[in-house]
């Protein structure tokens, strides 16, 4: 990767472990299923109506809208309401580097290799850990919903590199718009009409500030230079970057929030941040669709000027 990549693929796991504390204050003024329609709504309109349509088949919009808005953040949400600390929730989320692994495995031909394998079988032992040390100390289910939400992540980082979007800020933009609805039906059918219009009805300042920091800096921003970054290099070798973002959430967590970390836990995140960095230590797939997009891709005069413009 270009040294420009990585600054970018480090800055945008900076935001993302941060936004961690900030879900987590927002989950006292909103319900987490109405916060995570609110989120896409605002990070959807009005920028929908001045982007232009994606210049992707429209089944690639669809799923990833679903995988990442729907999948992701709605489990996540739930999972961190529930009880599943922030710091906590920035580490096991990252067990999406090994789906995503797998999922590339199976959809895009790229062999992990046997020390990607290795990497992949130590960060599922600390996910183990993890779950040994949150099922006697915490809710487990929280923190099998954030499982299952790092699943979804791993789907939507295959499903971004097989649409290979060439306007990653418009492709963020129009599948942020997907999920809005969905989320906006499952809150009204779980958490009720009472509770989504007392929470909009009591919005303060405070709460306004968070749906515009997690929609537009850990979204439109976030997820587009994510999705260029999944254009231009393999999905298995962006996605163990995200090994940082643990370290960001945990260590913003214990600062902003006092959370305080089990001995057990920090033996989790040394293999599950031990296990992503082995698999990112691994050679490169070496495929015809690796080959193909590691030439150098086309500039994006407009939506990439946009997407670091939102920084």
């Amino acid at each position: 990767m270009r040294p420009s990549h990585i600054a970018l693929a480090v800055l945008v796991t900076a935001i993302w472990g941060v936004n961690f504390v900030v879900i987590e204050v927002g989950l006292d003024h909103f319900p987490p299923l109405l916060f995570s329609a609110l989120r896409f709504l605002v990070a959807a309109l009005p920028a929908v109506f001045f982007v232009g349509r994606p210049k992707v088949a429209w089944k690639w919009v669809v799923g990833v809208g679903l995988a990442l808005g729907v999948m992701k953040f709605g489990l996540l949400f739930v999972g961190m309401n529930q009880g599943m600390p922030a710091g906590l929730s920035s580490l096991v989320l990252q067990i999406q580097a090994v789906f995503t692994a797998l999922f590339a495995f199976v959809a895009l031909g790229e062999r992990p290799g046997r020390i990607r394998l290795a990497g992949m079988v130590v960060a599922l032992v600390g996910i183990g850990v993890a779950a040994a040390d949150e099922g006697a100390s915490g809710p487990l289910l929280g923190f099998t919903l954030v499982v299952v939400a790092a699943v979804g992540w791993g789907v939507s980082n295959v499903l971004t590199r097989k649409a290979a979007p060439s306007a990653p800020f418009t492709f963020m933009v129009w599948t942020s718009a997907v999920p809005v609805l969905p989320l906006l039906a499952l809150s009204l059918t779980f958490e009720g009409w009472d509770r989504d219009t007392q929470a909009l009805a009591s919005l303060d300042l405070t709460g306004a500030g968070i749906i515009a920091f997690v929609a537009w800096v850990t979204t439109l921003f976030g997820f587009g230079a994510w999705s260029f970054l999944l254009r231009s290099h393999p999905a298995s070798s962006v996605a163990p970057f995200t090994l940082l973002v643990p370290v960001f959430g945990m260590s913003s967590a214990a600062l902003f929030l006092g959370e305080s970390v089990s001995p057990l836990r920090w033996c989790a995140a040394a293999l599950l941040v031990g296990g992503v960095a082995l698999a990112s230590l691994a050679p490169a797939p070496r495929n015809r669709a690796v080959q193909r997009v590691d030439t150098p891709a086309p500039a994006l005069p407009v939506e990439d000027h946009e997407a670091h413009a939102s920084r």
